[in-house]
């Protein structure tokens, strides 16, 4: 599903985002990619949908060579996957409904498929009641939650997420995990970055740490992955 080898980033300057990476996720798994600000989680992230182009190693996901893959190809890259951000980065003049119906729309899918859709991305991170307000009188929560079902759209085999609690209290960011559980569940493989050590410990997944773009811990309920 994913898989890094030997795979580094270093940006112009010489500064080293991502040092000799190797590591596999497998579908249908949900991991934590965890360490301080600047270790190089959002780094990796941005390798994986190829916002940044490893300098070095080989990248795999969803059965597409990253690594090789010419620019204009990308955007089929990333219908496969889906893309959560710290900041939900929603359009301010659209209300939660057309938020997501837009991503819909930009890839071409006909009027009754979007609204079809639309209704059931609503129900599943239950926004019903919320559909027709626009981004300005929702809560962080909420933003968060249209941002995901935004993410859903295309029926991503792997969704990433960058820090989509970092802006939420503790009672929120367990609903946003609880239903991200609730789609990996269904069958998608998430990865989400996080620095909040209090939702990893209470979570029992497979946990993949950074420090200094270096993997130095990839661990599973206590028992460390072989890789």
């Amino acid at each position: 599903m994913i898989s890094l080898k030997n795979v580094s980033l270093v940006f112009q300057g010489g500064s080293v985002a991502i040092s000799n990476a190797s590591v596999a996720v497998n579908e249908g798994e949900f991991v934590y990619l965890v360490g301080h600000s600047g270790s190089g989680k959002t780094s990796l992230l941005k390798l994986l949908y190829k916002e940044y182009v490893a300098t070095h190693g080989e990248i795999e996901v969803a059965n597409i060579d990253v690594s090789s893959l010419p620019k204009w190809k990308i955007p089929l890259l990333r219908r496969k996957i889906g893309i959560v951000t710290q900041e939900p980065q929603l359009l301010e003049n659209r209300n939660t409904y057309e938020n997501i119906s837009f991503a819909l729309e930009v890839m071409g899918s006909l009027p009754e498929e979007i609204d079809a859709k639309t209704s059931t991305l609503l129900d599943l991170v239950e926004l019903n009641e919320s559909a027709y307000k626009y981004p300005g009188q929702l809560s962080g929560g909420e933003q968060t939650r249209v941002s995901i079902a935004r993410a859903l759209a295309n029926n991503p085999s792997v969704l990433l997420c960058d820090e989509p609690t970092g802006n939420l209290d503790p009672d929120l960011s367990i609903q946003i995990i609880s239903l991200l559980e609730k789609i990996n569940r269904a069958g998608t493989t998430v990865v989400m970055a996080t620095h909040d050590s209090s939702i990893v410990n209470r979570r029992k997944k497979r946990i993949i740490e950074l420090k200094d773009g270096k993997i130095i811990r990839d661990e599973l309920n206590g028992s460390y992955v072989v890789r």
